[in-house]
């Protein structure tokens, strides 16, 4: 099952604007990016600029990341990020609002089972002050 669509990272532009501007926490097997949206209102959409402070922050939205130096075969690459998706799920009502999210994932993962990640991503959010009550 899938990250619900408000919660995916999906466009090129907004990649780039989180590995330029955002904060990076590295763990063993995993890399976790984030811009809290709230410090980037500039390169915000027009919408969300426009509009009025006192709304609800946007929902956290997350994109994974994993090259082809992790695996060369797309299998492999895929049930990573199956698995990374399904410990994101489990942490998604745990997250602050506001933040947009990249999960790199580095070279050895894919010996790593569901546990191992969930484990991992927990530790990575709460270090940038992501999860609540971090």
């Amino acid at each position: 099952m899938a990250l619900p669509q408000v919660h995916r990272l999906r466009h090129w532009r907004d990649f780039q604007l989180v590995y330029q501007k955002g904060i990076r926490r590295n763990g063993r097997y995993l890399t976790l990016r984030g811009l809290s949206r709230r410090t980037s209102t500039v390169d915000a959409p027009i919408s969300e600029r426009l509009s009025s402070p006192n709304q609800d922050p946007p929902p956290t939205r997350i994109g994974i990341s994993v090259s082809q130096k992790v695996s060369k075969k797309a299998v492999v690459r895929n049930r990573i990020k199956r698995r990374i998706r399904a410990a994101l799920r489990q942490l998604l009502p745990q997250l602050s609002p506001g933040w947009q999210l990249i999960v790199g994932v580095r070279p050895g993962a894919e010996r790593c089972d569901y546990a191992q990640f969930l484990r991992e991503l927990e530790q990575l959010l709460a270090e940038a002050e992501v999860l609540n009550g971090h």
